[in-house]
């Protein structure tokens, strides 16, 4: 599929982006303007982490998509890398979705935001502030941070505390960050420790990944006050919630509580875990759910 490198205006710097450009059809009126996906990752992830495989089929039903990777991480700017700042990604979303607006081919009128894992707790938010958000998807999202922190064991919690504490401190004395990785074995220290994660973000990585698998420890700190979930409510827009029913990640039964809350939405319960809905079988039977769920709602020929 044609794909191009890009990058747009965030803040003071920029996020680095892949634009895929559906082929036009031979001998068949290509619509002037479609709709575009505009997508980002998880936590501390970056596009090459199966988000290619999520856009190929996209752009292959005929939608435009603007994949891009939050400041800090990947190829776009930023510094200090690998700091996740909420507020940031957030500024990032709110950029690439004016980005997707400006761009000739894209339907200002029809742009979509898909985000997975903390992305998709993104997601949420950005739907909610912004009415004129044709649809949303939410894959496996993070809805709740304080289930989610609560799913980390005591012990690794504190530790990573103890960690952020000498971040925020080193911070402000203009130290460089100190890191933590976004996820580990049990019993290691990092984010996330679950028996399935190091298995599950195995199979996301591409061969030739060079990405540190880190961030700045100060997120610990913010993470547990983070509920993007309530904002589900004031999601006006056709939204597609992916839901984990054995996700040791993103607790289900929360993100299930507000899901039904947003006035339009889809929910669909997967028997898989967070990371199983990348690749294989799940991932075939979740892509085609969504697709069904685009076709439905902005479909590639707008309505006269």
């Amino acid at each position: 599929m044609p794909r191009t490198d890009v990058t747009f205006a965030s803040g003071s710097d920029f996020c680095h982006a892949w634009l895929y450009t559906p082929a036009a059809p031979e001998g068949d009126q290509a619509p002037t303007v479609r709709p575009i996906v505009v997508m980002a990752h998880g936590l501390g992830g970056v596009k090459e982490e199966r988000l290619d495989a999520f856009a190929d089929r996209f752009n292959a039903a005929g939608y435009l998509c603007l994949v891009f990777d939050y400041r800090h991480f990947g190829a776009s700017g930023g510094e200090p890398r690998q700091l996740l700042d909420v507020n940031r990604q957030r500024e990032d979303w709110r950029a690439a979705v004016a980005y997707a607006r400006t761009l000739e081919t894209a339907d200002p009128e029809r742009v979509v935001v898909w985000g997975t894992s903390f992305g998709g707790g993104h997601v949420i938010v950005t739907a909610a502030k912004d009415q004129r958000i044709a649809a949303a998807i939410s894959q496996c999202p993070f809805t709740n941070g304080l289930a989610s922190s609560a799913a980390t064991p005591t012990l690794t919690s504190l530790k990573i505390t103890r960690r952020a504490i000498a971040d925020v401190v080193g911070s402000r004395l203009g130290r460089a960050p100190v890191m933590v990785p976004t996820y580990g074995n049990p019993g290691s220290t990092a984010l996330m420790t679950a028996p399935d994660v190091a298995p599950g973000i195995a199979k996301l990585m591409p061969p030739t990944s060079m990405d540190p698998k880190e961030v700045a420890a100060r997120f610990a700190l913010d993470i547990i006050r983070q509920f993007p979930g309530r904002q589900a409510k004031n999601v006006t827009c056709p939204i597609f919630f992916a839901i984990c029913e054995r996700d040791t990640v993103a607790p289900p039964k929360p993100t299930q509580k507000y899901a039904v809350q947003a006035p339009k939405s889809e929910i669909k319960l997967y028997d898989a875990g967070h990371f199983d809905i990348y690749v294989g079988k799940d991932f075939e039977r979740n892509v085609a759910d969504q697709l069904a769920f685009l076709t439905r709602h902005v479909p590639i020929l707008a309505s006269p």
